[in-house]
This record gives C-alpha cells, structure tokens and sequence, in this order.
C-alpha cells in the first residue's frame, strides 16, 4: 500500500500545492483508490507515477469544489481514452445529482462504465482484501471520513514442512495455506495454521478531511497505521478553525494520540501559512509533534508506503 498526495493545499491552489486529492495504490492487485479530486487533479497524475489506467474506485469525501471540481474533467478523460475500467465512485447523496447535471451539459455519455454509490456511516465496501467504511464528521456540510483496513492474511506456508510430513501438492496446498484444517486420504487431519508463520496483521488507513476536532475522527482512526488529517489552520487560529469547522494542527494531533495511531500525515493546508509570512508550516508541525510526536507534513507528489507491523516507518520518496 502506498499513498501519494497529488493536492495538499486548502480551498485554493497556490504554486507549489493543487487542492485536494490521494491516491491509494494497492500494488498487488494493480489498482488505485482516489480520494477526493479538486480541480487539476488529473494534472497532479500525468506528473506523477500514479497511473490514471489503474483508478478502480473513487472515494469524495464532501461537495466542496477544491474537493471535486477535478472529478468531472478526470472522468472525462479516461472515456476520451478508451478506458474500459469501471470506475466505482463512493460519495455524498449529492453527488449522483452533480455528476448527472455536469454530464447533461457537457454532453459526457459514461454508460455504465462509471457507477456512484451514496454512502452512509458503515461499512460501504468489502471484498476478500480490504474492508472500507466511514463517519460522518463535523464540517458545515455534510462531510465523511474514510477508513480503509486491509484484512489479516496467513503467515508463509511452509512447503518444507508440508513436504516432509508427506502432503501431496495440489489443491489441499492451497486450503492449507487459508489456515483451514485437511484431512488426507489416510486419515491424518492436518491444521493449516501449524503450517504457516506468523499471521500478518492487515494495514490499516484513515483520510479525515474536512472536519473541525470531533469524536467520530478518533472513532474511525483507531489503531490506524496511518492517519491522514487535515489541518488548514495553526494553533493560534484556532478560532478562525472553529468559525469555519476546520482542524488545526493541534486538533489533528489530538486525534492520532486519542486514536493510537502510528503516524499522523498533516494535509490540506491554508496558504496563509506561505514561505516568508509570520507562520509557516514548519511552525504547525512543530504543534502538532508536540502532542504526537509520529507526525509529519504532506507535500505535492510526495509519496509513503505504509509499512507492515513491526517495520519501521519509512517515506520512500519525497519531492
């Protein structure tokens, strides 16, 4: 699992940050998930790695324009060019009704290559790897946060083993690997479990963006081996957070230490906090390591694997 910031600027893009969007590849499976998509997302992907082919599911986390003003023009593109991936789009009620008045007036047909789904809190997608679901946070519309766990898988089969004890290969290879218990033709029943290794702990990631410091946040990031949260403002605005219900860095601190999460990536910045004013973003991370100390800042293109329990952090490209 690898996440990469295509947008981490607030309400507007400024030079060096597009507004908001991620990108989640899943490299096992040769799929990207997107979250969010403000104006000039596909632009952020032909100027990274992140391969538009591959975009499976797209998940909106509210109606704000620096949030989905990109979506339009993105789906757009991939039928210009053929795409024949379907693309499962997770969002507000509102959504649908937008995507369908945009396409009427720019005579965009998607036929079904292109399903969107209204999302409630729970789960809104599952398959045999992952698990997705969200939380209604507290922004001044309607806002989710999306929480995405990878499920546990078994630890490596050994086939020595297996081979000694004189298992057959075949098909019982491959229950034995699910951990399941086999009988063999000559009567042995053999646990699958006493087969493999360690069971590997799926990962876990949370993207809370827009939202002002609420409980359901720390309910959705629990045990999160990665939490992306916004932090438009700094500490000493707090107000300014408060009027218009975004997260300062502090609130976004307070809710990887309430949660007990692993790492905490700051995004969706207020360009107020520019290189020469008084306040820039080295101060806000400053805040927030203050609280929680697994903390960093988000950049344009800037791109971290999210690693298994027990290996160390690591951000395997940063421009």
């Amino acid at each position: 699992m690898e996440i990469t910031f295509l947008g981490t600027s607030s309400g507007v893009p400024t030079r060096s940050r597009n507004v908001s969007s991620v990108a989640l590849r899943l490299p096992q499976r040769a799929e990207v998930w997107l979250f969010d998509c403000g104006e000039g997302t596909q632009h952020q992907l032909l100027r990274s790695d992140v391969k538009i082919s591959q975009i499976t599911r797209i998940f909106v986390t509210h109606m704000h324009g620096d949030h989905i003003y990109g979506l339009m023009g993105l789906l757009a593109s991939c039928g210009l060019a053929g795409n024949a991936q379907a693309i499962e789009i997770y969002g507000p009620p509102d959504l649908a009704d937008y995507l369908k008045a945009c396409a009427r007036y720019s005579h965009v047909k998607f036929s079904n290559r292109v399903r969107v789904y209204g999302v409630n809190p729970g789960i809104l997608y599952e398959d045999e790897e992952f698990t997705v679901s969200c939380e209604l946070l507290k922004h001044r519309i309607p806002a989710f946060g999306y929480r995405i766990t990878e499920k546990d898988r078994p630890g490596r089969f050994n086939i020595e083993r297996a081979t000694a004890l004189g298992i057959p290969p075949g098909p019982v290879y491959g229950q034995l690997k699910r951990g399941e218990t086999v009988t063999l033709p000559d009567g042995r029943r053999i646990r699958g479990k006493e087969l493999c290794g360690e069971t590997e702990t799926g990962r876990k990631v949370v993207y809370c963006t827009d939202t002002v410091f609420c409980e359901s946040a720390i309910d959705l990031a629990q045990d999160a081996d990665v939490l992306i949260h916004e932090a438009t403002f700094a500490h000493q605005d707090a107000q300014l957070a408060f009027d218009r219900l975004h997260s300062t860095s502090t609130m976004a601190a307070q809710v990887a230490l309430g949660a007990g999460v692993k790492q905490l990536i700051m995004t969706h910045f207020s360009p107020r906090y520019a290189p020469g004013n008084d306040i820039q973003l080295d101060d806000l991370l400053s805040e927030a390591r203050a609280i929680f100390p697994h903390t960093i800042l988000s950049r344009d293109f800037m791109t971290y694997e999210v690693p298994r329990r027990n290996i160390n952090r690591e951000i395997i490209g940063v421009v």
